[in-house]
């Protein structure tokens, strides 16, 4: 007969018990061990593949206690293989279901074309309908600081912008530094359009092919990819490649979150 062994270990020194969490795809959690953070993309053989922002993989062990989950210990388990709601949000948020849009903050977000509008709705559109927050588009920035003028920025009511091409001596990079309210942030990333902030992998290409100067740089693209010189389809070529926040270039990312955090920010 097999003789009972009581548990004699104090309550105290216990590990307290944790939350059990679906490895579900898109769920993004950290590694302590290594303090590697990433979505999670697979699931299998009692490993996890995780993928963090700039592409890389790594496979960790689906061990108890073995991730933090928004600074929280959590055991990853395998997932139901019922549907299963989207814990998060295509920008990597935390999805809240069923919230509802705050009404819209006097503060806005402008961005230069429609095209850039199209991208940071599809990416952060949850976020920024949760925060009450505003995308417009401006059509270039030549008159920028006109335009941040008459939109009279304030401690309530914040204007953020996201420029195309902000690299040090551009034209763009001039008409920035012409802004100097403390209400209003300008920031960029460093392509010459949106488009280059989609990483080539997501869209089936090497790279983005390099435009002679004088050239139209988006009919350029079309041509050398062998696409049909039809911007607009390409356009939506484009954007249909583009699933979350993982299909985009870091140097777009960090400035949107910028933006969002600067137009939500307490007055």
């Amino acid at each position: 007969m097999r003789q009972y062994s009581p548990d004699l270990t104090p309550p105290w020194k216990k590990p307290k018990p944790v939350p059990e969490v679906p490895a579900e795809p898109g769920l993004v959690v950290e590694e302590p061990g290594s303090g590697f953070c990433g979505a999670v993309i697979r699931c299998e053989a009692g490993t996890v593949t995780l993928e963090d922002r700039f592409g890389k993989h790594r496979v960790f062990p689906m061990e108890p206690r073995g991730f933090l989950l928004e600074g929280r210990v959590v055991t990853l388990v395998r997932p139901s293989s019922g549907p299963a709601r989207p814990t998060h949000t295509a920008s990597g948020s935390v999805a809240v279901p069923g919230a509802r849009a705050r009404v819209a903050r006097a503060g806005r977000i402008y961005v230069e074309g429609r095209h850039d509008a199209e991208l940071v709705e599809k990416v952060w559109g949850d976020d920024l309908r949760i925060e009450g927050v505003v995308v417009e588009y401006l059509e270039g920035v030549d008159d920028l600081p006109s335009i941040v003028e008459s939109f009279a920025p304030g401690p309530d009511a914040r204007l953020g912008v996201l420029v195309d091409h902000l690299v040090p001596g551009s034209k763009e990079w001039r008409i920035a530094e012409s802004v100097t309210s403390e209400h209003a942030l300008v920031v960029g990333h460093p392509y010459i359009d949106i488009w280059e902030a989609v990483k080539p992998a997501s869209l089936g290409i090497e790279s983005w092919p390099r435009i002679p100067h004088g050239q139209d740089w988006k009919t350029g693209v079309c041509r050398s990819l062998g696409w049909p010189q039809n911007t607009g389809a390409a356009w939506q070529r484009i954007l249909s490649g583009v699933r979350s926040y993982r299909d985009l270039e870091p140097e777009l990312l960090g400035r949107v979150e910028e933006l969002i955090d600067f137009v939500t920010a307490p007055a």
